[in-house]
C-alpha cells in the first residue's frame, strides 16, 4: 500500500506581499566558509525593497563583502504549529549610499519601532544603546544600510488555516 504524500500549500503573490508587509523580523542566509551563516534582522519593506540595518562588526559584514548572494526568510507561526506560513526570497544585498535613500530608510525604521512597539533593546541589534533616543538612529550612522535586489526567486508556502 503506497504512503500519499502531503504537500505543503504553496502562498500566491499577494499572500507572500502581505507577509512581508505585517512582519518585520526575518533571517538572512549568508554564504559561509564551510557552513551557511544565519544571522536574524529587523527589516523595513517600502512596497519594493527590503531594508536592513545592519552593525559594522560581525562576521555578516566579511561575508557580505566576500559574496552579497543571499537567502531571506520571513516567516509566522501559531505557537503549537497549528498553522505557519513562510515566505523565501533569494536575492543580491546592496550596500545604500544614497544620502537621501538612506535617510529616508532611517526614519522608516524609527517609524517602525514605534509602530510595532518594540523593546527598546532592539537598538543593540543596530548598534546603539537602549538608553539611546531613536532619534539616533536617524542622525548617527552607527549601522549599514543593506537592500534586497536582484530578487531571483520567491517561495511562500503555508500549512493550517494559514494565519
Amino acid at each position: 500500500m503506497a504512503v500519499e504524500v502531503v504537500k505543503i500549500l504553496r502562498m500566491e503573490k499577494g499572500e507572500r506581499d502581505r507577509l512581508i508587509e505585517e512582519e518585520h523580523l526575518c533571517r538572512i542566509a549568508f554564504r559561509g566558509e564551510r557552513y551557511p551563516h544565519i544571522a536574524p534582522f529587523v527589516y523595513l519593506f517600502d512596497g519594493r525593497f527590503m531594508y536592513f540595518l545592519s552593525t559594522k562588526y560581525g562576521s555578516k559584514i566579511d561575508f557580505f563583502r566576500k559574496d552579497p548572494h543571499v537567502s531571506v526568510e520571513v516567516e509566522r507561526y501559531a505557537p503549537d504549529l497549528s498553522s505557519y506560513r513562510f515566505v523565501t526570497l533569494r536575492g543580491r544585498l546592496a550596500e545604500v549610499s544614497d544620502p537621501q535613500e538612506k535617510r529616508g530608510v532611517r526614519e522608516g525604521f524609527v517609524d517602525l519601532i514605534r509602530r510595532k512597539d518594540l523593546s527598546r533593546n532592539v537598538l543593540m541589534a543596530l548598534g546603539h544603546s537602549p538608553e539611546d533616543p531613536l532619534k539616533s538612529i536617524v542622525e548617527e550612522e552607527r549601522s549599514l544600510i543593506w537592500k534586497l535586489v536582484e530578487v531571483q526567486k520567491i517561495v511562500g508556502l503555508k500549512g493550517g488555516d494559514g494565519t
